[in-house]
């Protein structure tokens, strides 16, 4: 972990982490055809951080052509693929098949189970992400799919910071678990404000550019492209976020820091 910095506000301790890509869990699936950076792990992977509340899991893949994961179970979980770059396909055991492009996504409440397979047609860039509501409540739900393209996603332009919405507020996807999602183009020099309610967490992916992370007046905390930042907030506070050197891309999930329900333990 490159920085581990604390500030003070109010008496109140945030925390803000800083993970670079070393520290991250790595895979690959199809003889090396998909390769992942994963800054959330499963156990034994040798990612630093495992979990963020109901936040379970977080894969970024990247392929260079035509590649593929046979038919695998999953149940229980509400599972997202974001496409950054590419076309992906899906096909499960409801019957589904499926093409998603660029800047769309995918929704599997895998709730009882099911199980499914998926392609990369292109060298394709995206992110799989899976999140945790009450697991002996989901598992006793019908599983679904859903498909979004880009366009079904609002975007919304503040001060020339693009904030396209995946998750919360006006956005079509739905999940059980309470989460929001942000792609967030930041053009350079300019900062880009976000409110992080009390007891929640924010994580942040640095997909384009460097920038840097700040709480009310304190020294801002710098990241770099590919690395990983986690922020921890007891009561709400504003989270700054400044584009550097170049434009910078990143991608924000805000989860609760702890849920009113058991949460799923990993084995060691």
């Amino acid at each position: 972990m490159d920085k581990k910095a604390y500030q003070r506000i109010g008496g109140i301790e945030l925390e803000i982490k800083v993970i670079k890509p070393q520290d991250q869990a790595y895979g690959e699936f199809d003889d090396g055809k998909i390769v992942e950076q994963k800054p959330i792990g499963f156990s034994g992977e040798g990612s630093l951080i495992n979990r963020l509340g109901p936040l379970f899991y977080w894969a970024w893949g990247h392929s260079q052509g035509p590649a593929g994961i046979g038919l695998h179970p999953h149940q229980g979980f509400e599972i997202i693929t974001y496409v950054l770059k590419g076309k992906t396909y899906h096909r499960d055991t409801l019957g589904t098949e499926s093409f998603v492009g660029e800047g769309g996504a995918q929704l599997m409440q895998t709730g009882s189970g099911v199980s499914h397979a998926e392609a990369l047609k292109e060298p394709s860039e995206t992110f799989q992400i899976w999140f945790e509501p009450h697991l002996s409540q989901a598992i006793k739900s019908t599983p679904t799919y859903l498909q979004y393209n880009s366009e079904d996603f609002s975007v919304t332009d503040k001060k020339g910071v693009m904030i396209k919405t995946i998750l919360g507020n006006d956005s079509p996807m739905k999940i059980v678990t309470d989460a929001g999602m942000w792609d967030i183009r930041i053009p350079k020099g300019t900062v880009y404000t976000h409110n992080l309610s009390q007891n929640r967490t924010l994580a942040g992916l640095a997909i384009r550019g460097d920038g840097a992370f700040s709480l009310d007046t304190n020294e801002p905390t710098r990241f770099a492209h590919k690395d990983f930042v986690a922020v921890q907030s007891g009561r709400g506070e504003e989270v700054a976020i400044q584009a550097l050197d170049k434009d910078l891309r990143i991608f924000l999930i805000e989860v609760p820091t702890e849920v009113d329900y058991p949460l799923y333990r990993k084995p060691r």
